[in-house]
C-alpha cells in the first residue's frame, strides 16, 4: 500500500529515490528498535511509494537498452 500523501516522485533524480530510500530504511530500522506500530506502517507505506516509482524507472531502463534479449545462458 503506497502512502496517500506523497503523490508526485517524477520530478525526483533515479539516484535521489534510491538515496530516499536507504534513508528511510535507516530511520525504518530505528522505529523497529522504539516498537513504534504506528509509525512503523507509516513509514513501510512510504517506503513501498519510492520503491515502486523507482522499480518503475529501472524497468523502463531495462527496456530502453533491451537488456532481457541481449542475456544469453550457454
Amino acid at each position: 500500500m503506497e502512502h496517500p500523501f506523497i503523490s508526485d516522485l517524477s520530478e525526483k533524480t533515479s539516484d535521489d529515490l534510491q538515496q530516499t530510500i536507504q534513508d528511510l530504511y535507516g530511520k525504518l530500522n530505528f522505529l523497529y528498535r522504539t516498537q513504534n506500530q504506528p509509525l512503523i506502517n507509516q513509514m513501510n507505506m512510504i517506503l513501498e511509494t519510492y520503491k515502486t516509482e523507482y522499480n518503475k524507472r529501472m524497468d523502463d531502463v531495462y527496456k530502453k537498452q533491451n537488456i532481457q534479449n541481449n542475456i544469453q545462458i550457454k
